[in-house]
């Protein structure tokens, strides 16, 4: 343990031996604060998450998760100050502090996202209610671990952030744009899955609309005089089909057709097929984009039809990895016991999250919640408002409170992460 990682005015190696000790002795019941804070709270933390899974509601429309997290915060010893439909109709803020450092000093401010909207059918089959459950229990145990504090190196303030529709619009997006994370230096959230990992590479996702108008006409009687939709939409398909060919082996291009037509004696004057597009990078979407677009220009071209080809939606980036963070999370983790397994080669999941990591240093570790079921099945909605799932949920909850513990305590540390932000960021670009 370096010098520098404490830094103090000893003189000798005794008395330096000593602050570290001291330094070490704060941290310990700091997180001993912060779990035993989590602890009391489960029960009540337990039935926030299942207030939300049993109430699924999907992208945009999350008024009573939004509603049940307002009230949480407003009533969590009336310390928090609380903003309802904060620059989206169903987002929030929550924030407190700040507290320690001296006056006059920058504000460190540490962020925690909460997600709660669910998928169509199937309900939380993603688990954003253990999501909401992990940053609301994080952001509760650490505030308890710093609110009798008033040696540390920098005024730490805390805030939630609510951020509804990630299963859909891109919420986070909209709130960058808005401005809300402006004032935030960290982001922490973690989202379950099927095992536990630090890291986990999330790619690059843009979703794209594609719309073909041609004319109708009797399909036996006078087919000669219509413009076949349907055609251009199966041609179209199939041309995506032969391009995944000479994709790059981590490129995904997906997608369905929402609409062939009306009836088998009509000749579709509409039909409409929506794509996704992923790559590893956010920098790559745009070959990919270029090349699907000429896939469906050229099957409006064979068969006369006019195509409309927008992108309803944001833009998601792949997540920045954080080096320094994980390293951090994977300790205190690994203290509470958390197994931590190898990461897999082929996950490709997107999120908005990946936004939020190219404008503050995050990290959006998974955990596992007892089950083998895979995301967005009935199976894995079960598992979400399964109470099996909430040793694993608060475990996850403090090992991301302890990981910010860690940061705002030493700022060696803090100068790392922004490191690890700034090299992250560098490397897309080149």
């Amino acid at each position: 343990m370096s010098r520098a990682t404490y830094p103090c005015t000893c003189r000798t190696s005794a008395q330096f031996k000593q602050c570290v000790l001291g330094h070490m002795e704060k941290r310990q019941q700091m997180i001993d604060t912060l779990q035993l804070t989590i602890d009391s709270r489960k029960n009540e933390l337990h039935s926030l998450s299942q207030d939300i899974w049993s109430r699924p509601e999907l992208a945009g429309d999350e008024t009573y998760a939004h509603d049940r997290l307002v009230r949480f915060f407003s009533q969590e010893e009336q310390t928090w100050t609380v903003q309802s439909h904060y620059k989206l109709p169903t987002a929030f803020r929550a924030s407190w502090g700040p507290v320690g450092g001296r006056e006059g000093d920058p504000v460190l401010n540490v962020g925690f996202l909460c997600e709660y909207d669910a998928l169509p059918g199937i309900g939380h089959a993603c688990g954003h209610n253990l999501i909401a459950e992990v940053g609301a229990a994080a952001a509760v145990g650490l505030k308890a671990a710093l609110e009798n504090q008033t040696e540390l190196p920098a005024p730490v303030k805390i805030t939630v952030l609510g951020t509804p529709a990630e299963e859909d619009i891109g919420g986070k997006v909209d709130l960058i744009k808005a401005g809300a994370f402006a004032d935030v230096d960290l982001v922490f959230m973690a989202h379950p899955a099927q095992q536990d990992a630090s890291f986990l590479p999330c790619i690059a996702l843009d979703e794209v609309s594609v719309k073909y108008h041609g004319k109708a006409s009797h399909a036996s009687s006078y087919p000669w005089d219509g413009v076949n939709a349907l055609d251009a939409a199966v041609l179209a398909y199939n041309n995506v089909s032969v391009l995944r060919q000479q994709l790059k082996p981590e490129w995904r291009l997906h997608g369905i057709i929402r609409h062939g037509g009306v009836k088998p004696n009509i000749i579709p004057a509409y039909t409409e097929l929506e794509f996704y597009l992923r790559t590893p990078l956010v920098k790559d979407l745009c070959d990919l984009k270029a090349k699907a677009e000429a896939c469906f220009r050229a099957a409006a071209m064979a068969t006369g039809c006019q195509v409309e080809i927008t992108y309803p939606h944001h833009a998601y980036y792949n997540i920045l990895p954080n080096a320094t963070l994980a390293r951090l999370y994977e300790s205190n983790g690994k203290a509470l016991g958390i197994q931590f397994q190898e990461q897999p080669a082929n996950f490709s999941g997107s999120t908005d999250f990946g936004n939020v990591s190219f404008v503050a240093p995050g990290i959006h570790p998974f955990f596992y919640i007892c089950t083998d079921a895979f995301n967005h099945t009935e199976e894995y909605a079960e598992a979400a408002g399964a109470e099996k799932a909430q040793l694993y949920t608060l475990r996850t909850a403090k090992a991301l409170a302890m990981t910010a513990v860690d940061v705002v305590c030493c700022p060696d540390l803090l100068r790392q992460v922004r490191e690890d932000f700034s090299l992250a960021k560098l490397k897309q670009e080149t």
